[in-house]
């Protein structure tokens, strides 16, 4: 049996749609005024000719209210006026212009639908004030409270699609920036720490050129094929269209050790030191403290010309507190526009998404220190109540 997806009912879009629509509106307004034509009677011949020359032409023009949507309104306004004032029969025509009005109102055209209300409840006006019997002032308020009702529901559908369209706008730029961001940390680092393990390799090699050789491809070795699985395991996501659940674990600082041995190969003694009861971690948490390990693990690496590295991880009651503090020479200022630099930045947008801080720069003893505080949030408080 096909599903409800392949078979169910979908509305015409488009001039399908204008010419349903079109087709539709004559219909009813025919029916209506052919049966008060007979109920009436006595009309003559180029007055029936003429209502009907009227309304066929005000029905036609919704084939065109897409492509011009003003010049449409004051066309079904200014022609459902001449049809009320040279017709006997007294359909309901008037459905077309408001139709067209709440139409030109939901595109945002506040004034022209204003504008067009505010002409069809003078004419009315005008035709009551003449003497017309079939309109009374009590006629008028409704139609002006119908107008004004049509109108406002448009510009409140025109409000809801723009707020709908900018809150799109905002969570793909979101978005972008997270992407860029995932790719920067995942591939910055390693690409860093080949980048670092080739330059020393290259100055090693006049030394003892067979052992430090084999060192050094055995390292970019291990960094490429990280950079490889990780870039992977980010474009796995992105390709996946459901909910389904990635293939490799989201990267926390369960792994670690695994950034300690990478700095290792690079140059750097790296040691982790761990305070307060290690716990399970929310995985935003996890994912920005591992992050923020890795970037200062690639600053220290490129830019400080550190030897030794210290990781403090402290576990607190309601935050995490990650410092990576190094004994280089701290980092080097770069120039606007240099085109680098995004990492600090990106570590800074990591601890504020979480309620956090970061804090970045030189000791006073000397080196680099990259202080982080991230807060566990809801989740991690209902983490703690439960381990309770």
């Amino acid at each position: 049996m096909p599903s409800f997806d392949q078979t169910r009912f979908r509305l015409p879009r488009g001039a399908p749609a204008d010419a349903a629509l079109a087709i539709g509106v004559f219909v009813l307004v025919a029916l209506v005024a052919e049966g008060q034509r007979l109920s009436h009677g006595g009309d003559s011949m180029p007055s029936l000719v003429v209502s009907w020359l009227l309304i066929m032409a005000v029905c036609g023009a919704l084939l065109f209210r897409r492509r011009y949507p003003v010049a449409v309104g004051w066309f079904t306004v200014l022609v459902t006026g001449a049809y009320y004032l040279l017709s006997d029969i007294d359909g309901p025509l008037v459905i077309v212009p408001i139709v067209v009005l709440y139409a030109i109102a939901a595109q945002g055209r506040l004034q022209p639908a204003v504008a067009m209300a505010a002409a069809m409840v003078i004419g009315v006006s005008a035709g009551t004030l003449a003497g017309n019997s079939d309109i009374n002032g009590t006629a008028v308020f409704m139609l002006t409270g119908w107008l004004v009702a049509v109108v406002a529901l448009g510009n409140g559908r025109h409000s809801r699609v723009a707020y709908a369209e900018e809150e799109a706008r905002l969570r793909a730029t979101e978005e972008r920036l997270r992407i860029a961001r995932e790719l920067h940390d995942v591939i910055g680092h390693n690409i860093s720490m080949i980048n670092v393990q080739a330059g020393a390799a290259r100055h090693r090699l006049k030394k003892d050129p067979a052992p430090q050789a084999e060192a050094a491809l055995s390292a970019i070795e291990v960094g490429s094929r990280e950079v490889l699985r990780e870039l992977r395991a980010t474009l796995d996501v992105l390709r996946r269209v459901d909910e389904d659940a990635p293939r490799a674990p989201a990267p926390g600082l369960g792994r670690a050790d695994e950034l300690v041995v990478s700095a290792k190969l690079a140059g750097l003694a790296v040691r982790i030191e761990r305070t307060g009861a290690e716990r399970s971690l929310p995985a935003p948490v996890d994912l920005a403290a591992y992050r923020i390990v890795q970037e200062s693990l690639t600053n220290a690496a490129r830019h400080s010309r550190a030897s030794g590295v210290t990781i403090r991880i402290a576990y607190g009651d309601r935050e995490l507190t990650v410092a990576v503090e190094d004994d280089g020479r701290g980092a080097a200022p770069r120039p606007a526009g240099s085109g680098g630099g995004s990492g600090i930045a990106g570590m800074t947008e990591r601890a504020r998404a979480l309620g956090g801080e970061l804090t970045a720069g030189p000791r006073p003893e000397g080196g680099f220190a990259v202080r982080a505080r991230l807060p566990y949030g809801s989740t991690g408080e209902a983490m703690e109540w439960s381990d309770r």
